[in-house]
């Protein structure tokens, strides 16, 4: 047998006989390049691809599970990317924020914290944190600041510069809104003046202070003489010159209650009980402001409760005392922030949409056009007042067409380069709204480019209801940005549901929750030392119901009062 048959040979099957080869060598190593000892070429492959290849159909689902793999795997990853959006966008270089921030931390490193040049690290700070409110680094970098003057004050005073540890003492406590540090070097500086004989330029300071009605403020009579008295408890001159500014303020709370303005009373009466808590006419101005705020409240009631009886009459606008909004703008007389009030002028104003859109069915452009102006006086930004209008001036547009016997369809024609335009504005307004640019950037938010649109074609289907489905938008994305802490979105997206949506029964349930959930952010920063920050959600919870009982509270805590 040999295996060296040619294969064209007519007796050839196609089959090489087996070789043995030189079995001589069998026991020396392989050269390198092995030599061509006339066998045929073989792969072999390893053991477990021996078996019978499968089919072409098999193969193919053998790799089959990368498909639905690769699809989760996106799905997760877009998942993940839309959830951390505004986490995302945070990463996105912001030209302006960033330069003023490296040069804020290049100042902190110079040492040069504060001034009145824009160089200096607090003001740069200050501008990084008015760019982006919610920046933690901004804050951070003020507290810094703050931390900063606290320890240059503790090196001044060491080193019995008073004036320089008096100023750096100031600076900390603006920054940091006191603490335990700002309290410690309070009474650290006084004790100093005391024993230096500066006392008296104290006392000086703050009689002159309250000569000239300067009653509050780090430089006021009240801060000056607790200063002395920080120092020296018994000095008679500082307590009498307390008690002089007690009678100063009590002064002017009783103008604020002759008055009727309960707000301004109640706002004075705490600072002075933070102040002097043992003010002898405290109990009187109490009473005084309690008895003020039942018949506000009464009368208040009365009006919101007449305003809502005439809405559901019919009697909206109109001459006379008896319409609703009479009685509304009457309550808002007495609580100008009153949310209930608010929101009934709101009502007025979709009762007086209604009737136009009415008049607008019934042909009456005249009619329509009057109560869409008296609407537009309460609440000019309204997606339905929007609406209405669009719908009128379409209307108007195609009455003129017709007459002119210019029109032969109940719609007003575009050009084909009109509807390219509204059918992008409408796209780019749904793109806006889902990035919550509802009511800014102005001509770059999903209310301007809605009313864009329709300003067009005010009978464009897609526009109209993208419009007035951003109330439902605005809503959803609100609780989203409660629940996730972001109190400056929320506060944002209140604004433009107030004015896209003004009659809206949960405008009243939306204010609770982020008045709760600012109170509950101040409280927090209170409680961990952050009084600067504290105040600043304080006062945004005091914006939306000034006559909260924990707005109350917390201000006498800010002031010291507990």
């Amino acid at each position: 047998m040999s295996g060296n048959r040619d294969p064209h040979d007519p007796g050839h099957n196609g089959r090489t006989e087996p070789k043995l080869g030189d079995l001589d060598h069998l026991d020396r190593p392989r050269p390198p390049a092995e030599p061509n000892d006339g066998l045929p070429r073989m792969n072999v492959e390893p053991g477990y691809r021996r078996s019978a290849p499968p089919s072409k159909n098999k193969r193919k689902g053998g790799r089959g599970w990368l498909v639905p793999l690769v699809i989760v795997l996106l799905l997760v990853a877009v998942a993940g990317l839309w959830f951390n959006q505004n986490r995302l966008r945070g990463l996105v270089p912001r030209t302006d924020f960033d330069d003023v921030l490296h040069r804020a931390q290049a100042a902190l490193q110079q040492g040069h914290l504060d001034g009145a040049d824009g160089t200096s690290e607090r003001e740069l700070f200050e501008a990084a944190r008015a760019l982006e409110p919610d920046n933690d680094n901004a804050r951070q970098g003020l507290n810094d600041v703050g931390r900063a003057e606290i320890a240059r004050a503790d090196a001044a005073l060491q080193a019995g510069h008073l004036d320089e540890a008096e100023q750096a003492l100031t600076n900390a406590r603006e920054l940091l809104g006191g603490g335990s540090d700002v309290d410690r070097l309070s009474q650290a500086i006084a004790k100093a003046q005391v024993a230096t004989g500066q006392t008296t330029n104290l006392v000086e300071q703050a009689q002159q202070a309250l000569s000239d009605g300067k009653l509050d403020g780090q430089d006021g009579a009240a801060a000056l003489y607790q200063r002395v008295l920080a120092a020296d408890p018994d000095n008679a001159v500082a307590r009498h010159g307390l008690d002089q500014v007690g009678d100063a303020l009590a002064a002017q709370i009783q103008k604020a209650l002759s008055a009727n303005d309960a707000a301004t009373a109640s706002t004075g009466i705490d600072h002075l009980a933070a102040l002097l808590p043992n003010y002898a006419q405290l109990p009187t101005l109490r009473a005084s402001l309690a008895s003020l705020q039942t018949q506000a409240g009464d009368a208040l009631t009365d009006a919101i409760n007449q305003g809502n009886d005439a809405l559901r009459a019919g009697r909206v606008v109109g001459d006379g005392s008896d319409t609703a909004l009479a009685h509304f703008k009457a309550a808002l007389a007495i609580d100008p922030n009153n949310p209930q009030a608010k929101a009934g002028l709101g009502q007025v104003a979709e009762a007086l949409i209604v009737q136009a859109n009415a008049a607008v069915d019934s042909g009456d452009s005249d009619q329509a056009k009057q109560l869409l102006e008296q609407a537009a006086a309460l609440t000019p930004k309204s997606a339905d007042l929007v609406a209405a209008r669009a719908r009128l001036g379409q209307s108007a547009a195609t009455s003129a067409g017709q007459d002119d016997n210019t029109a032969s369809t109940p719609s007003v024609s575009l050009t084909p380069q009109q509807q390219v335009q509204v059918a992008n504005m409408v796209q780019q307004a749904k793109v806006a709204a889902q990035h919550g640019n509802i009511m800014s950037p102005p001509g770059d938010c999903a209310y301007y480019l809605y009313r864009g649109a329709l300003a067009i074609d005010g009978n464009n289907q897609a526009a109209l209801a993208g419009l007035q489905g951003l109330p439902g938008q605005v809503q959803q994305q609100f609780n989203q940005a409660v629940n996730a802490g972001n109190l400056n979105k929320a506060g944002d997206l209140f604004d433009a549901l107030s004015n896209l949506s003004p009659g809206d029964a949960g405008l009243l349930p939306s204010r609770r929750r982020l008045t709760d959930a600012w109170l509950d952010q101040a409280q927090q920063q209170l409680d961990s030392g952050d009084r600067n920050n504290a105040a600043l959600s304080l006062e945004q919870g005091r914006k939306l119901m000034p006559s909260d009982p924990r707005v109350q509270e917390l201000t006498v805590r800010m002031q010291g009062g507990g």
